[in-house]
């Protein structure tokens, strides 16, 4: 009980913080302008024009490579939109599993592009959207516990079928960060060990859909 109510206080807090700013559109819906491309050599990379298609203002990541694209631009302290959905097509090695992607965040400069990065993960995997994946010596506190290097799993899902459009939202404050699904919080943690990095969008051999991708820097 006493964790469930620190994370409403945080939450009020955050809110608080996140309304007095202004939110920007970090996909324009036209191109990929602000963004550049990494895929993993030999996996579809051989075609990157076909890894992320904006069609319609959506942003369609095909699934056929294995890579994200990644802004140009470091983020501290933010409060991240985006609408997604899940395609039907998966190609290998995939076609068994799930279908998969995730958003990369507090990914640092200064360190390689690679498959994976240095990064915090909010994972958007069929039943397991809101997850940390901690990759590369990335840590974070979750309920007393100190995790590194691996998965921590969310504590509730909120996700809507496939093929509908969820709402996803992360939520990174001075080494405090919040995971959202349709507005419920799904995990939360605090203590991250790195406090500032560009943003990334993943493709995983699944299909996706991604849209109304906004973000608001929280500068007080």
């Amino acid at each position: 009980m006493k964790f469930k109510s620190s994370i409403f206080v945080c939450l009020l807090l955050v809110t608080s913080l996140v309304q007095s700013q202004q939110y920007k559109q970090l996909f324009n819906g036209k191109d990929l302008k602000g963004w550049y491309l990494y895929l993993q050599p030999g996996v579809g990379s051989q075609n990157p024009d076909s890894a992320f298609i904006v069609q319609d203002s959506v942003l369609y990541v095909t699934g056929k490579s294995v890579g994200y694209i990644a802004t140009e631009k470091e983020y501290r302290n933010f409060h991240l939109i985006m609408d997604f959905k899940w395609g039907e097509t998966k190609y290998p090695p995939r076609l068994k599993e799930k279908r998969d992607s995730g958003i990369l965040y507090y990914f640092a400069k200064g360190n390689k592009d690679k498959i994976w990065p240095r990064a915090y993960e909010c994972q958007i995997q069929e039943g397991d959207c809101g997850d940390f994946w901690l990759a590369d010596s990335i840590g974070i506190d979750v309920k007393g516990k100190r995790f590194m290097r691996e998965r921590v799993i969310k504590m509730t899902d909120a996700e809507k079928p496939n093929g509908e459009w969820n709402r996803l939202e992360v939520i990174a404050v001075n080494g405090k960060c919040t995971h959202k699904m349709n507005g419920v919080i799904v995990n939360e943690g605090t203590g991250a060990n790195v406090k500032s990095g560009k943003i990334a969008i993943q493709t995983e051999a699944a299909e996706m859909y991604f849209k109304n991708i906004r973000i608001a820097e929280i500068t007080r």
